[in-house]
């Protein structure tokens, strides 16, 4: 990168440049300063779902990533700064920024695509770096506006991300209304990953009720999750208890990694001690980043309510998974206070673009037609907003209550698990239902291959 003049690169590209000349004077030396030498990109990749502009990933052995053209790890999606004579603006929320956006995530999810991990949106001017985890496509940074004076540092930013690529995908399960299965949900998509031959870790962050805890049947260790948000000296890997079970000859096997709530975490629900932690809502952040290396995913059960606790826990995530229930309204109302009000907030304080909101699923859904027509009844109410004389669905937020819904057609599926007593019944054997019951598996199998697995 030392090597690569960017003051004279930026002033090289016309105001009125078109794709090509953002790809020739810009994308090309970004690659060059990303570590890919020209043997190890292409133009014009194949990626099952249209071409992206251009593919990259490094040599092995004797396959040269320009010849063999298969298995990329970063895609690239360019634009030009104008098309015929508008400008494209490419800051996060314009209408180009979605459709670039909806671009590289298609791109990423592509048949040809399913090695590839990063994901890049450009056009000079603007440019973004996307990370994708199975079916997730999320920022790894936020758009950022590209300048003479910031240029190095933003290319430092995005080649150190590409150079040290997380493993896990972190996940918080959290409904402003509680009641709604955030611990069951993360127990059993816990068991279910495990049983897929993904690696986890639960964090029970949830100071009153510790319930993902005692379910489980364990205890707190010698050093507490508690301590460690005050004490930087501690070292938080010692908070880690093993789920075990044992299997069909006696012998106990681990399930999955578990951070335990403790009794000490109360206290900080008081602002007195809330204040006593240096980094605020950012510390659980830091101290599970030791871990999104040895992970294929880290869980975290929020409590319910907007405090210290569900704050850390959504900023610390990647990704929130809202359970809702079809009969249950504050759940369905109180999801689009999350996404509206909540993540907003966090995404300030955070400033790389996280974390993202999943649709909504129904847990514990009874289905018959007067509930479906009940349940989308409430739902129309909450997207639904006044423009002028008229009453219009508000499309930012359809994505998260009907996903499946296009701009000219909606949709009303939603995930659903159904009712299950089986599931439910569970949490007195200190078991997990998915190892218990075969239709409980099949229910989390499916509620992980709907939102995290790629297959």
């Amino acid at each position: 990168m030392t090597t690569i003049n960017w003051n004279e690169v930026l002033d090289s590209i016309s105001e009125n440049a078109a794709e090509p000349e953002v790809e020739d004077r810009f994308v090309k030396p970004l690659l060059n300063a990303l570590g890919f030498s020209p043997d190890e990109w292409v133009q014009q990749f194949k990626t099952g779902k249209g071409p992206a502009d251009f593919a990259a990933r490094k040599n092995h052995d004797t396959d040269k990533f320009s010849v063999s053209k298969i298995n990329p790890n970063l895609v690239i999606e360019v634009k030009g700064r104008v098309s015929g004579k508008a400008i494209i603006n490419l800051a996060e929320g314009t209408p180009m920024y979605k459709k670039t956006k909806e671009q590289i995530t298609g791109y990423l999810l592509a048949p040809k695509c399913h090695t590839s991990q990063w994901g890049i949106i450009t056009n000079s001017t603007d440019i973004q770096l996307f990370r994708r985890h199975g079916k997730i496509v999320l920022p790894a940074t936020n758009c950022m506006r590209i300048t003479q004076n910031n240029i190095i540092d933003i290319i430092t930013r995005i080649k150190k991300l590409l150079d040290n690529q997380p493993k896990a995908l972190t996940i918080c399960i959290y409904n402003d209304k509680g009641g709604v299965g955030k611990t069951t949900t993360t127990i059993n998509l816990a068991a279910i990953l495990r049983q897929q031959q993904k690696t986890v870790l639960v964090v029970d962050f949830d100071p009153q009720q510790g319930d993902l805890t005692d379910s489980l049947g364990l205890q707190e260790g010698k050093v507490k999750l508690s301590d460690c948000l005050v004490d930087e000296s501690l070292n938080v890997k010692e908070t880690i208890q093993p789920f075990n079970l044992k299997n069909k000859a006696g012998q106990l096997v681990k399930i999955f990694d578990v951070i335990p709530s403790d009794s000490g975490l109360s206290k900080f629900m008081g602002y007195e001690y809330e204040a006593k932690i240096e980094k605020g809502s950012a510390m659980l952040r830091d101290l599970l980043d030791i871990f999104v290396r040895n992970y294929d995913y880290i869980l975290i059960d929020a409590p319910t309510n907007w405090t210290f606790f569900s704050k850390s826990s959504v900023r610390a995530s990647d990704v929130i998974l809202m359970p809702t229930e079809h009969n249950n309204f504050s759940s369905l109302k109180n999801a689009a206070k999350v996404i509206t009000e909540f993540l907003p907030e966090v995404k300030k304080l955070r400033q790389d673009g996280g974390p993202i909101a999943l649709p909504i699923f129904f847990n514990r859904h009874k289905e018959t037609e007067a509930s479906k027509k009940r349940a989308n009844a409430e739902i129309k109410a909450i997207l639904t907003v006044k423009k002028g004389e008229n009453h219009i669905i508000d499309h930012n937020l359809l994505p998260y209550y009907w996903p499946k819904s296009t701009k000219s057609e909606i949709d009303t599926t939603i995930f659903t698990i159904p009712e299950y007593e089986v599931v439910s019944s569970a949490a007195f054997s200190r078991r997990p239902a998915v190892f218990q019951h075969k239709k409980a598996a099949e229910y989390y199998l499916k509620l992980a291959k709907e939102y995290f697995l790629y297959e």
